[in-house]
């Protein structure tokens, strides 16, 4: 079963307006929805400056550009949905509900970070919401996805699994082996595409050849595309493929077209592989946030002083967490073999014979 759309994109996009999906949404609705990509900007915005400031240590992968795709697949999580990702993490944990605190503490190896500041920006963890990461290994944390979509359907339930990667990750030998699996065993996995273009600083031209969501065509899987700064297109792309996923057990490919402003990482030059000029016309034309927000404007949802408001309110809540993580205490020397071995942190349950550390 391989499927794409031949429609143009201002055409796929018009039509989405009108999915069903989105004509139920409330108004308070697709006001959170924009207040989620506002805050998941504003706590990136932050996160740099804190990294600049040597606040932060390793690396720091933004999701500045791409926050339709996140708030746009996580908002039509149910009960039994899943979701798990690669490094660039910080957007999808706050779209699928995590908090700023957490988040920061993370960043600043804190105890009180998500991952107990063992972690860092790349393994952010919120088992609570059916989010599990989180990734450093480019293309590891596919299989894993598939390994979710495979207990969601031994357990028989109506869910599916998102499991997220970046376009350089979809020439690794991993990613088709889960293809292959979702495919043979009828796993209901949706892997989603985020193509921001480069990968980590190769354009895709020079990287990977064709199209890269229809290679699902060669493990009989149905496929498709969409535009990420528009979050109306990505929720109605999204549901089609999540339905038969839940219902028929089907898994796809769906390659989400999107951009980032900054570098791969912080740490990498954001402009040696393209111009300045193509960044800021990206921003200009087809930032999602400012796309959401004249869509919202336009269906009288939003008023410049609500936008002002949610501002302000993304601004403070992301300043408060770096006070959050400043004030939060490190994790002591003992805790390195913590969360290691659950037969470690449960010694009355262990039945293992042997050293568990080793000095």
């Amino acid at each position: 079963m391989s499927k794409t759309t031949n429609a143009k994109p201002k055409a796929k996009e018009a039509d989405s307006a009108s999915a069903a999906i989105n004509q139920q949404l409330s108004k308070e609705q697709k006001i959170e929805l924009f207040r989620t990509m506002m805050r998941i900007r504003r706590f990136e915005e932050r996160s740099l400056r804190a990294y600049q400031a040597k606040k932060i240590g390793g690396f720091l992968h933004l999701y500045i550009g791409q926050e339709a795709v996140a708030v746009g697949c996580c908002s039509l999580m149910g009960k039994d949905d899943h979701v798990i990702t690669a490094y660039r993490d910080h957007g999808h944990a706050i779209a699928v509900g995590m908090g700023m605190n957490e988040q920061m503490a993370e960043l600043f190896g804190k105890a009180t970070g998500c991952s107990k500041g063992k972690g860092g920006s790349m393994h952010f963890f919120a088992p609570d919401r059916n989010y599990w990461g989180g990734h450093g290994i480019v293309g590891g944390q596919i299989p894993l996805g598939v390994g979710l979509a495979y207990g969601i359907k031994y357990k028989g339930l109506k869910g599916a699994a998102m499991a997220f990667m970046g376009d350089g990750a979809v020439n690794q030998g991993a990613v088709h082996e889960a293809y292959n699996l979702a495919a043979l065993w009828q796993l209901p996995v949706i892997f989603v595409i985020e193509n921001n273009g480069y990968s980590m600083g190769t354009s895709q031209s020079r990287s990977s050849a064709g199209e890269l969501a229809k290679r699902a065509e060669g493990y009989n899987m149905a496929w498709d595309t969409c535009d990420g700064h528009d979050i109306y297109t990505v929720r109605a792309t999204m549901d089609k493929y999540l339905k038969l996923a839940r219902e028929k057990s089907a898994p796809a490919v769906i390659e989400v077209r999107t951009y980032r402003y900054r570098g791969h990482s912080v740490a990498d030059p954001d402009n040696t592989y393209r111009t300045k000029d193509e960044v800021e016309e990206y921003r200009r034309t087809k930032d999602p946030i400012q796309n959401f927000q004249s869509r919202l404007l336009a269906e009288k949802v939003l008023t410049e002083a609500t936008i002002k408001e949610i501002d302000q309110a993304a601004r403070a809540e992301a300043e408060s967490s770096i006070e959050f993580a400043e004030a939060s205490p490190w994790p002591t020397v003992e805790d390195i073999q913590r969360d290691v071995y659950w037969e470690a942190d449960n010694p009355s349950k262990r039945t293992s014979a042997g050293r568990l550390f080793f000095d």
